[in-house]
């Protein structure tokens, strides 16, 4: 009896195993995600929507946000690996992905320390 009370004790219980889970603050979306049980949704994960209602004009300075994420993922595209995904780790993936980064800034870098001529 002492024995399976001790076993059951130290087992560490399965909600806390892993990485904690994370959830946004804010989530910018764009008009088609609009609709009110969207919206309350979001709001019971208790995460503020910022969405413009259909019909009227957009968020001012959306798009500026929107444009870096497009960037973003347009030059991590070029690299076909990541475009295309061979690999089914997620840890092999995530090391293409972070070398991908890593050349994208390499590159950015070389080009802005170049000498310009006017």
């Amino acid at each position: 009896m002492l024995s399976s009370t001790c076993s059951t004790a130290t087992r560490p219980s399965p909600a806390a195993r892993g990485r904690p889970r994370r959830r946004f603050d804010v989530l910018l979306a764009d008009k088609g995600y609009s609709s009110q049980a969207f919206r309350q949704a979001c709001r019971e994960r208790g995460t503020e929507p910022i969405i413009p209602k259909s019909k009227t004009p957009g968020i001012k300075g959306l798009g500026k946000l929107r444009y870096v994420v497009e960037q973003t993922f347009a030059l991590l595209h070029q690299f076909r690996r990541l475009a295309v995904r061979w690999e089914g780790r997620l840890d092999i993936h995530d090391s293409f992905v972070s070398l991908a980064c890593v050349l994208i800034c390499w590159r950015r870098l070389i080009n802005w320390t170049k000498p310009r001529s006017c």
